[in-house]
């Protein structure tokens, strides 16, 4: 186990996704932090950044692939690893190339979802 708990911040405006997605993460000894709308991480600031973000493509009013870009321009941001998610399988390659490190089509299994988590931290 590392010393400091490692922090994943979940973007997602569904928030039956957000408390799922929470109780797993937290039973497996992560820190959660849940946000339902992607302008919460134009406020991330040194003190309180991630070891992970798991963001979901479609947000309301903004897209998911806006925010890595901008997320991975960023100095503060740019290293810190992004798990997205879709119903729509055929966003993963928009996904990637937007600069996401990995990605996880809807609904998932939670093994396969914890495991792409652990490979990222």
């Amino acid at each position: 186990m590392p010393h400091t708990t490692q922090r994943i911040l979940i973007v997602d405006d569904d928030p039956d996704i957000l408390e799922f997605l929470h109780i797993i993460l937290e039973e497996e000894g992560y820190e959660v932090v849940m946000a339902d709308r992607g302008d919460s991480l134009m406020q991330l600031h040194n003190g309180e950044l991630p070891h992970l973000i798991v963001l979901d493509v479609l947000l309301s009013g903004k897209d998911g692939r806006d925010i890595v870009r901008w997320l991975k321009s960023q100095q503060e941001t740019r290293k810190i690893p992004v798990l997205m998610f879709s119903a729509h399988p055929s966003a993963e390659q928009t996904v990637r190339q937007a600069g996401a490190d990995d990605f996880l089509a809807k609904p998932f299994n939670i093994e396969t979802f914890l495991a792409k988590v652990a490979h990222l931290l």
